[in-house]
């Protein structure tokens, strides 16, 4: 199977709600890990190729629509 790696970037004032929505979930085979800066965290999902950018493209809207 092959894995990939994913990065998305979450502004700090979503950054808490993405994770508490990521702990609550059962991801299966999608990992993640969340690295905080100075203005957010970068969320990386790591998994099967096509789930980890699902979920990539998945937040990257999340943040576009609200």
């Amino acid at each position: 199977m092959d894995e990939a790696t994913f990065v998305a970037f979450v502004p700090k004032k979503k950054s808490d709600e993405l994770r508490e929505t990521l702990t609550a979930e059962d991801t299966g085979p999608l990992r993640w890990r969340e690295r905080r800066t100075f203005s957010g965290s970068e969320f990386y999902f790591t998994g099967p190729t096509e789930l980890a950018r699902k979920a990539q493209i998945y937040v990257t809207q999340w943040l576009i629509s609200g």
